[in-house]
Order: structure tokens, then C-alpha cells, then sequence
């Protein structure tokens, strides 16, 4: 089963004209898995039992009409806890961790009977651009096997590309999700922070993580953000703000909308060829009935450093319950209780989140609080000002995703600095809580990239009437990888 040519709604279609059943869908899904992932790697481990007796017990109930999702097959990030199914965050530390309870997103997907097929692979603790810091594996960009796919919901993103999944569930902390969408040509959003429940994600940075969806096409999207949005009384920063059917409206007219594109979004480091697709696609988007406006915010030029402290600070403290005593991978050979700490944390924990843990333990110290995290979380509010300062006047702001299409496995893995640029055009969203979203936007060098779109809070329908008519004025959505991994092909 191959979900290249497929959407969420003619599988359902097919399901409820009986022309397949769950359990085919299901089985023909785990093959194709099964057969294919050993080149990609996109699948840290499949449910394969529990996801063929569910298939089962749907057919058995029957399909209605009206539960779109239902007997359909997703995939979820291994950041996000799924009851009886080991839960690694892609982390030594969590090695063999089977959690007692699922998610409240895995609960509202089982609500709406769809079907978990496996978890992803993804950066270590979502730590990462490219998927290549997790302990496990490293996973393929499927356009082109020598490439990432980006990070950390690479996994994620991964599967969607290659037809293993018509859905999955990822994280976006800085970018997570819409970074590895730009670099695999699909759909990825991310909500604005409270939209979804955090309830049952393994945390990194608590004010910035906030789970989203992947898909191939945005009304796909839509249905998926439908399913898992809503107030959560068990997460405290979940929203109750109410939750609009967001694929209503989609039906390609933007006539008089008004979009921001800033300068800085096209400055240097942007590559050419990506700052020429961006540019396209606004006269596309011109064509259609917006007005795209040049604006400019500020504060972009110290996002980066900001965002890294904020995140490495919450992650410091986060990362503090792993301690070799509660849960998860504890140290051999100790033989005082300092001895389970560091050994356990230093076994269990790979390089890149002892650097995030460092640097976060060091902001947060005393006598540097008041140079690095309360400076970063000023500055935050100055880059929310901004936002804010724009969409008044304006429905969305555009630009790239990703400054250039995916790069090389090896690349920049051992720079640090060079990788966290990488993220410059998303963090901000994830710094001032506002939803947005990668859309397909063309080609480099027969590798895809991606439009982003930000919006005010809580408007995620008005990115996804952007997204909609954009992606039916083209047909960057329709290209599929060659899954022999050449991107020339």
C-alpha cells in the first residue's frame, strides 16, 4: 500500500464504498514498511499486532460515513507517548521505556479510530535539524538517500514522502515540523502554542513545544488538526479557545488578503534559487486576488541566539527527572548516588543534548541569569511585538522555510552553529506562539523546498485558505520522490 496517490478522503471514500477494508489498508501498509523503510529509515518500530486487531475491530463495527478518519493509518513521533508502545524520544536514556498512558493527541486519534501504525525516528529529545543526533538511527530524506530530512520530526516527515503513511504526528520546538516538510515537499503545521494538547509529549522547551501535523496536502492537514485540537484540562497551558472545522473555506479564493513578506525573510543566506521559488510564489499568489506587501521585523537578526537560550534553559530543566533512579537507562557500576546521576546521565544522554543541557544550566546560573535567559525572554517579547506590529494590518506573513533545500548526511552535523542556522526562519513562530505552516513551493536542484506561512494566533484557518489556494494553483504537491533515493531522477 502506497499512499503517493492517495488523500485522507478517497481512502475513505474506498472504505466506505467497500472496495478495501481496514485490515487490507493496514497489511498492505506494515508491507510496504516493511519492504521499503530499510532504505530510509523513517520508522523507529511498527505496532504491527495491535494495529492489524484494530483494523479488525473497525471493519468489524463498520465504517460511518461521517468519521473521515476512521480505519485510516498514522504514524507518531517517538517524543509522544503511546500507551504499551516503547517510547524513546530517539534517546539512550529511554531505551526500552513503555509508557502506562497515551498522549491526549494518540487518545483523540484512537477516539477517531485511526490506526498507529509505528513511531518515527527523530533528533534526540527533538534536539536537532536533521534526525542524524538520535541514538538509534539515521534516517534518508526519501528525494534523495545522501541528503537529511531535516529534524527533528525527520521521521515523521520522512514516511509522508515515501507513501508509508498518508499522516503523522510530529513536534515543532523551533521548526520541527515545518523544516522537515520544506525538505520532503509536504504539508507541516504547527499550531499556535495551546492549540493542541502538550499532554503526554516528552518535553524540551515547555513554552516553545507544541505538536502538530504532516500530511501530503492541506486539506489532508486540516482533517488531521480537526482531530486533535481542543482544550486539554490536563495540560494547563492548552487553550479554550473555541475550535473551528478548519477545512471549511477551502475552496481557492483569497481574494483581498493581505500577506507580509519581510526583508529579512530574503537577506543573505537565503539561497538564490530558493529566494527566486519564494518570489514566484508570491506573484502566484498575486494572481489569485492578494496583495503581497515588503515589510520588515526587526528583531529577526537576534532571534537565533534568543531562541537557544530559552530552549536550552527550559531543557536544562526539563532533562533534570532523567536520573537513573525513576525510570529509563540507569548506569552499571556505581557506587554512591552521585555516581547513578552522572554516570547514568552521561552514558544516557548523547552529545548534542549535553551541549543544550550545558549551555541552559550555564543561562539559568547565578550571576549569568540576568546577561543571557531574562535578556533572551526580553528580547522574546520584542520579536512577538513584531508579529503582532505586521499581522494588524495584514492576514499572514510569507517567506521561505528553510534558507536552502535539504543538505548533505555529515554535513553540518559536527558545526554546531552552522546547524542551529539553519532553524532562522522558524523560530520565530514557536518564540511568539503563533501558527504556521510549510507549504510545497518548488524545486532546487530536484530537491523540494517550502513556503512558510505565519498567522495570527488561533488563525490556522486563514494559513490553510492560503495554503489550499496556493497548492491548487500549482502542482508541487503532486511531484512524489524516486524511492531509489536520486534526486537527478
Amino acid at each position: 500500500m502506497n499512499y503517493l496517490n492517495e488523500s485522507l478522503t478517497s481512502l475513505h471514500d474506498k472504505l466506505v464504498n467497500h472496495e478495501l477494508t481496514s485490515k487490507d489498508l493496514i497489511q498492505g501498509t506494515l508491507a510496504n514498511i516493511h519492504a521499503q523503510d530499510g532504505d530510509i529509515k523513517a520508522f523507529l518500530r511498527t505496532d504491527d499486532e495491535r494495529a492489524l486487531e484494530k483494523a479488525a475491530q473497525v471493519d468489524k463495527d463498520g465504517i460511518n460515513p461521517q468519521d473521515v478518519l476512521s480505519g485510516l493509518p498514522v504514524a507518531i513521533k517517538d517524543n509522544i507517548v503511546t500507551k504499551g508502545l516503547i517510547t524513546t524520544a530517539a534517546s539512550k536514556i529511554l531505551d526500552n521505556f513503555k509508557p502506562i498512558y497515551d498522549a491526549t493527541v494518540v487518545q483523540k486519534l484512537n477516539d477517531a479510530k485511526m490506526i498507529t501504525i509505528g513511531k518515527t525516528n527523530l533528533d534526540e529529545f527533538a534536539m536537532g535539524s536533521s534526525t542524524e543526533t538520535s541514538a538509534y538511527q539515521m534516517t534518508s530524506n526519501p528525494w534523495d538517500h545522501t541528503k537529511v530530512p531535516g529534524g527533528s520530526s525527520g521521521g515523521s516527515a520522512a514516511a509522508v514522502a515515501a507513501g508509508f503513511v498518508p499522516a503523522a504526528l510530529g513536534t515543532d520546538t523551533g521548526g520541527s515540523i515545518r523544516q522537515p516538510a520544506a525538505f520532503n515537499g509536504i504539508v507541516g503545521m504547527k499550531p499556535t502554542y495551546g492549540r493542541v494538547s502538550r499532554w503526554g509529549a516528552i518535553a524540551f522547551a515547555s513554552s516553545l513545544d507544541q505538536i502538530g501535523t504532516l500530511t501530503r496536502g492541506v486539506y489532508d492537514n486540516a482533517l488531521l488538526l480537526n482531530a486533535i485540537s481542543g482544550l486539554d484540562t490536563k495540560d494547563s497551558t492548552s487553550s479554550g479557545n473555541p475550535v473551528p472545522d478548519f477545512t471549511a473555506n477551502l475552496n481557492g479564493d483569497i481574494k483581498g488578503m493581505k500577506i507580509a513578506m519581510p526583508k529579512e525573510y530574503l537577506q543573505e543566506g537565503v539561497q538564490p534559487e530558493v529566494k527566486a521559488a519564494i518570489l514566484k510564489a508570491a506573484d502566484t499568489l498575486r494572481s489569485l486576488g492578494a496583495t503581497i506587501d515588503e515589510v520588515s521585523l526587526p528583531h529577526t537578526q537576534y532571534a537565533v541566539p534568543t531562541y537557544y537560550i530559552i530552549a536550552s534553559s527550559e531543557a536544562s530543566s526539563n532533562l533534570q527527572r532523567y536520573d537513573g533512579i525513576r525510570y529509563g537507562y540507569r548506569a552499571k557500576d556505581v557506587k554512591t548516588l552521585e555516581d547513578v546521576y552522572v554516570k547514568s546521565r552521561s552514558e544516557g544522554f548523547g552529545d548534542e543534548v549535553k551541549r543544550r543541557i550545558m549551555l541552559g544550566t550555564f543561562s539559568l546560573s547565578a550571576g549569568y541569569y540576568d546577561a543571557y535567559f531574562k535578556k533572551a525572554a526580553q528580547v522574546r517579547t520584542l520579536i512577538k511585538q513584531d508579529f503582532d506590529d505586521i499581522l494588524k494590518d495584514h492576514d499572514l506573513i510569507m517567506g521561505p522555510t528553510t534558507p536552502t533545500p535539504a543538505f548533505g548526511i555529515g554535513e553540518k552535523v559536527s558545526d554546531p552553529v552552522t546547524m542551529y542556522m539553519n532553524d532562522i526562519l522558524t523560530i520565530s513562530a514557536n518564540l511568539a506562539g503563533n501558527p504556521s505552516a510549510s507549504i510545497p513551493a518548488g524545486f532546487v536542484d530536484g530537491l523540494p523546498i517550502g513556503m512558510q506561512l505565519i498567522g495570527k494566533p488561533f488563525a490556522e484557518n486563514t494559513i490553510y485558505r492560503a495554503g489550499f489556494a496556493f497548492e491548487q494553483a500549482t502542482d508541487f504537491h503532486k511531484q512524489t520522490p524516486n524511492m531509489e533515493g536520486d534526486a537527478a531522477k
